[in-house]
């Protein structure tokens, strides 16, 4: 028997939990940020294809990566974890190479957003980058609809979406930065943009703290929706 295991986004498919399920797994971080943005979206809209940029931070590597940034921010010379020096540098570069040229990072991107979503026909290409950054994660997203929008529209249903925060006031210079997000749960949304270069087309800035909402707090919320529930209790 093949098993399924629930790759579970609470505020976008909590509804998978039953309880039935020995096994949950957290998604990626790059993507948790990214469903939290869209879901309302494609529930509105329907989404036929998302082009993603990620900007990722060291921390998504772990101690030992952002031990290294500080190692060449100081001159020390030390360990490395990536193949170049990370410093006043990116990279597009971000898990391992796949025979098609992508990474399993960007690949992740695609899997598991559409299994998130429940959306398996979404086409999505996604680069991976790695930037010399702590706070936490940046995603530059272009989407097309299947339905036409209105930006107003979209701004009002980013605005109501539980766990995310519009920050898009372009005329004060607001709008999403992972240093203002670092050690935040929620998911950062801005730059609100028709794309006119296709039809139904959207530009997003979305940013989150990739080891809160990307990680941890992911986790802790799945779990305590279960400990309510009864689940886990004994």
């Amino acid at each position: 028997m093949i098993r399924v295991i629930p790759l579970v986004v609470l505020e976008v498919n909590g509804h998978v939990l039953t309880g039935s399920q020995p096994i949950i797994a957290n998604p990626n971080c790059s993507t948790i940020q990214l469903v939290m943005a869209i879901a309302p979206l494609h529930k509105k809209f329907g989404i036929r294809r998302l082009v993603i940029s990620t900007y990722q931070s060291v921390t998504g590597t772990g101690v030992k990566a952002v031990q290294q940034l500080d190692n060449e921010r100081k001159g020390i010379q030390g360990a490395r974890v990536y193949p170049h020096p990370i410093d006043l540098n990116i990279f597009p570069h971000g898990g391992n190479f796949l025979p098609g040229g992508y990474t399993t990072e960007e690949q992740k991107l695609v899997d598991e957003t559409r299994k998130i979503m429940q959306a398996p026909d979404i086409r999505i290409t996604a680069t991976v980058v790695r930037v010399p950054v702590m706070g936490g994660h940046s995603e530059s997203v272009n989407i097309e609809f299947e339905k036409p929008f209105e930006t107003e529209e979209v701004t009002k249903l980013i605005s109501t979406a539980k766990g995310v925060v519009l920050q898009d006031d372009t005329d004060k210079a607001v709008y999403p930065m992972p240093i203002y997000a670092e050690g935040r749960d929620e998911v950062f949304v801005g730059r609100i943009r028709r794309d006119d270069t296709v039809e139904n087309g959207l530009n997003l800035w979305v940013v989150s703290d990739n080891l809160r909402k990307g990680a941890a707090t992911n986790a802790v919320q799945i779990a305590a929706l279960l400990f309510r529930n009864e689940i886990l209790k004994a």
